[in-house]
């Protein structure tokens, strides 16, 4: 093995075997369902835990962290926190099989937006951005799309399997959720992205992990502690000059609660200026999302370490 790949970002090693994986679970979740499935999935989680060391100390800072940066004492991580951290993620992973599965109804998801969001979109008729983390359950913002809103969601991802994806996702059943590979942000990508919002379609992407575009990152204050996180979504936002609103998708008391927030009317800057405005906004992107992990702190699935500036 060459030092270039030795030292390959972790979403470049892992992103070959997601689109295996989810080949794979895609095909046994249509020939088996998801009573069959549950004990496999149960035990390959604990596997990753016993196993995972890296993993369980990086769930263990982030569970430290929260309680420190918070004062909830109740939050202390221990094994069993930790334990009960990787099984949430088991549960989890068996509510994105009932989603592929066409199994997710709209009486179990609730609908969180208390500033009309949704409204907004609809009157104006130009879409926006949603700014998404791993925290609880993106796959079902399938819900919102497929089941209720009918409007296109475009996801924007880092993977190179985009189109397979696609591929899948149709086999699936979902027609308004669509896969796009922004890794270069040319300027074809930036006139389809922007020809999209004109026609009220809805852009979703992570705030929280794999820089889009260049590698760029910006460290910031989070849960206490310095951590990178990418600037791009909002060099997109600013360059698309489109409304930013948050989503998230948390299961609280056995339901999920798409919660829809707006975040930003407009992201703008002078050319001198631009690092510290995107650095402003990262920072409150990080205050927010800290805010969002007290309502559900089992549900963060970054399995890595989050608050290294150099990921070996």
């Amino acid at each position: 093995m060459n030092g270039r790949s030795q030292g390959q970002h972790w979403a470049g090693q892992r992103e070959r075997g997601s689109f295996v994986l989810m080949k794979f679970t895609a095909s046994a979740v249509r020939l088996l369902g998801r009573r069959a499935l549950s004990p496999l999935l149960y035990a390959i989680v604990l596997y990753f835990f016993v196993f995972g060391r890296q993993a369980r100390r990086s769930i263990w800072h982030y569970q430290h962290n929260l309680a420190t940066w918070s004062g909830r004492h109740d939050l202390r991580p221990s094994r069993r926190s930790v334990f009960r951290q990787f099984m949430c993620f088991a549960d989890t992973l068996l509510d994105k099989l009932d989603v592929w599965n066409g199994k997710l109804g709209l009486e179990q998801v609730k609908l969180v937006d208390p500033q009309d969001v949704r409204g907004q979109l609809h009157r104006q008729g130009r879409g926006q951005m949603l700014v998404a983390a791993h925290l609880g359950n993106l796959e079902v913002c399938r819900a919102l799309a497929e089941l209720g809103e009918k409007v296109q969601m475009n996801v924007l991802v880092h993977t190179k399997h985009a189109e397979q994806f696609n591929r899948l996702l149709g086999e699936a059943g979902a027609t308004h959720l669509r896969l796009i590979q922004v890794s270069e942000l040319n300027p074809a990508t930036m006139l389809q992205l922007s020809e999209r919002l004109e026609r009220g379609e809805w852009l979703a992407i992570a705030g929280d992990r794999v820089p889009l575009h260049g590698g760029r990152n910006v460290s910031v204050d989070f849960l206490g502690r310095p951590a990178a996180f990418p600037q791009g979504p909002w060099l997109l936002a600013g360059l698309l000059q489109c409304r930013v609103s948050l989503m998230n998708c948390l299961k609280i008391d056995g339901r999920y609660h798409v919660i829809i927030e707006p975040f930003a009317e407009r992201i703008q800057w002078k050319r001198s200026e631009r690092d510290a405005v995107i650095r402003d906004w990262v920072q409150r992107y990080a205050e927010r999302l800290g805010q969002r992990c007290l309502d559900a702190p089992l549900q963060w699935f970054n399995f890595y370490p989050f608050w290294n500036e150099h990921d070996d």
